[in-house]
């Protein structure tokens, strides 16, 4: 590998950390078409088609659509080629997430740091640059089919000019759509990224816990084991891992033994029995508004009983009140109503619901969470999540 030159931010960072990270920089998917996925996703969760890089922009083996929403940037990628690695992984997996990319000060640097550290390469560093400026990424693998990629930003493509609607990366350009100006009228408020689930094999969460440990200097942020996850026929283990700033939340799940099969196994026996991620938590300020208008457009939301909302009232606000926080502000009823999810802990609270799988394989889903003080993940919901999921597992053949 070629020595990087010299740069302005060669220190690594203020805290003089390779590691150092700033950002969810993107996260790409593997699709088999973005044209047609990049539609679905605008039009079901508010996404903007902001740019693309194909063949009209001299990009020959790959097409790319750049979705924004707030500060979440989604990299829908389909191949031109059968030899294009995503060929393949799209034929095993279906659609699904690839990447989760972290902006930090110099991607050579810290990919470099991550392999002392025992990381394995996915892709060496490359830049891309033109007289704009640069963006340079490398990658390194984790669980599974996934890996981290490294990005650096310099010029134009900075992350503050790409937050402003500058270009991504040399060889992509705007794109206008109808779709978002009618996303404009109607927002969905979606935010950014609040932590990325990945499944994996039973019997390996803890080698992944200390991959993130001593790779990328995570720390356990949060666990739960089968006691608080489970029902009667299903459960799973969980820890959450957590960036230095708790910037970067990646819980991480195994199933437990049970009666029947659990969620995680249903992903893996879909997903060719390879671990990945399971769903994305995008963060919403106004949960009812985001849910409301999502329903509008026809997201398909996990189903709960109307018995959960005999219970759920007592057990929060009595959290609440023991650690000295206001109730939950949202109208009871209209929470009702719309299906969402109610926790506690001694922090706040926070409001959460879970789409169904977003493809036909029952794989990727996503989470709109709202947080009102409480950096937990709806431990109280865990039971009666389960028990909603199991009853799509029973619907599908998968329990």
């Amino acid at each position: 590998m070629s020595q990087a030159t010299t740069k302005p931010h060669d220190l690594a960072g203020p805290t003089g950390d390779p590691l150092q990270l700033i950002d969810v920089d993107h996260v790409r998917f593997y699709v088999g078409n973005a044209k047609q996925a990049a539609y679905f996703y605008a039009h079901t969760f508010g996404f903007n088609i902001s740019q693309v890089a194909d063949l009209t922009t001299g990009q020959r083996e790959e097409a790319d659509y750049l979705l924004t929403q707030g500060n979440i940037r989604l990299l829908l990628t389909t191949p031109l080629t059968k030899d294009h690695p995503a060929a393949e992984e799209i034929k095993r997996y279906g659609d699904g997430v690839k990447d989760i990319a972290l902006t930090v000060f110099d991607a050579e640097k810290a990919f470099e740091q991550a392999l002392v550290n025992g990381a394995e390469a996915a892709s060496e560093p490359r830049t891309l640059s033109d007289k704009h400026g640069s963006v340079t990424v490398a990658s390194i693998k984790t669980y599974g089919r996934v890996v981290h990629t490294f990005v650096s930003r310099e010029g134009r493509y900075a992350l503050p000019n790409v937050k402003n609607g500058a270009e991504f990366m040399p060889v992509f350009r705007p794109i206008e759509s109808p779709v978002n100006e009618y996303n404009k009228q109607h927002p969905c408020g979606l935010k950014y990224v609040d932590h990325c689930v990945g499944n994996v094999e039973e019997g390996k969460m803890n080698e992944w816990v200390e991959w993130y440990e001593n790779v990328l200097g995570f720390s356990m942020f949060k666990h739960f084991d089968d006691k608080d996850i489970s029902t009667e026929y299903s459960a799973l283990m969980s820890k959450v891992m957590a960036s230095g700033n708790h910037l970067i939340k990646m819980p991480i799940n195994e199933p437990a033994k049970g009666k029947k099969k659990s969620q995680i196994q249903e992903f893996l026996e879909w997903h060719d029995m390879t671990p990945g991620v399971q769903h994305l938590a995008l963060r919403t300020d106004d949960e009812l508004a985001s849910v409301a208008e999502l329903r509008r457009r026809g997201v398909d939301f996990l189903k709960l009983p109307d018995t959960y909302y005999e219970l759920v009232w007592d057990r929060v606000n009595d959290m609440l009140t023991r650690h000295g926080h206001e109730p939950v502000r949202e109208d009871h009823e209209r929470i009702k109503e719309l299906g969402i999810l109610v926790d506690a802990d001694d922090e706040g609270y926070l409001l959460q619901l879970f789409t169904k799988p977003l493809q036909d394989r029952p794989t990727l889903f996503f989470e709109i969470i709202c947080r009102r003080g409480s950096q937990s993940f709806g431990k109280g919901n865990f039971k009666a999540l389960f028990e909603a999921l199991e009853l799509e597992q029973a619907r599908r053949g998968n329990l």
